[in-house]
């Protein structure tokens, strides 16, 4: 009676063999986005955190060089740097101006890499030397997010670069001397995770470095002087956040810090203005308190 139970199971242990080397396969092969359950509300988190609405949106202009506001996520947006003007490009889903037509990797490969889906190099206006530390998951859930916004079919509008910062193909002698991938994103086992939390906030997502780290002649951000300010950034000089800036944020408690992130409120009872306030009002202000706490732990912590 025995051997026949025994020669009675054999054929489900061969069923769940094969159900189990089934499910190992799928695994092994289907994309991200389908092994992996995207958290779209962590994605929107991301997207703010990130600052993707800021810059890839028009927000239009009043005056002589007046312009209407654009379609969200459509891109126009003119950064003006000492290389010439660079228009940012169309993210929604539109299939045709927009990533409708790219898969994850597609995007992946834009965000850490810096290469469009045809493998050519972006300007590095587009902060990927930045983004190149985001974490795989929070890359997942920002592609779910953002392809489940609004489609606008607005044409991309070409950059208006000097010569010759206009030949794209430079780009690869740029990157092979100034870009290292994965670097941002790098934890330190001798600091908290409230620092590494902090860490991650300020060098990947909210990319602050990109305005607040001088950069080189070529264009690169000079990470020997990390937060030292710009003389030459985005509306103008940028301010060191380090201690070396005695009227700057180091005469700041940290609680300080955390205020001026949510309500762009400083400790004399001034407000931030230009696109400081609009990095807090869209970005940093949508970020919870313990977020905000380890950014200014991070930055308290600067040498």
């Amino acid at each position: 009676m025995a051997n026949v139970q025994i020669n009675r199971s054999i054929p489900t242990r061969l069923i769940l063999k094969a159900l189990s080397v089934g499910i190992l396969t799928v695994a092994f092969f289907a994309p991200p986005s389908f092994v992996f359950a995207a958290d779209v509300k962590n994605g929107e988190y991301v997207f703010h955190a990130s600052g993707c609405g800021n810059c890839h949106t028009d927000p239009g202009k009043k005056g002589k060089d007046a312009r209407p506001m654009g379609d969200p996520l459509a891109g126009g947006r003119p950064l003006k740097t000492p290389f010439g003007t660079f228009y940012t490009p169309n993210i929604t889903p539109d299939k045709e101006s927009g990533m409708g037509a790219w898969t994850f990797e597609d995007f992946r490969r834009a965000i850490v890499e810096g290469k469009a889906p045809n493998t050519a190099p972006y300007y590095p206006a587009f902060p990927y030397a930045s983004y190149t530390g985001m974490k795989e998951t929070d890359l997942q859930d920002l592609w779910a997010y953002m392809q489940a916004q609004p489609s606008h079919a607005r044409k991309n509008q070409k950059h208006d670069l000097k010569f010759p910062f206009n030949m794209r193909g430079l780009m690869h002698g740029w990157r092979f001397l100034f870009f290292d991938a994965k670097s941002t994103g790098e934890s330190d086992q001798s600091q908290s995770a409230e620092w590494n939390r902090g860490a991650y906030l300020v060098r990947v997502m909210a990319h602050c470095g990109e305005c607040h780290t001088p950069r080189n002649v070529m264009g690169a951000m000079d990470w020997g002087q990390e937060l030292a300010g710009n003389p030459v950034g985005p509306g103008g000089k940028i301010p060191d956040l380090t201690p070396r800036n005695k009227n700057g944020i180091v005469t700041w408690s940290a609680d300080d810090i955390v205020e001026y992130l949510s309500s762009g409120m400083t400790p004399e009872g001034d407000f931030a203005g230009g696109e400081m306030a609009e990095v807090i009002d869209h970005s940093t202000a949508t970020l919870t308190t313990e977020d905000r706490k380890s950014i200014a732990v991070f930055l308290k912590a600067l040498k």
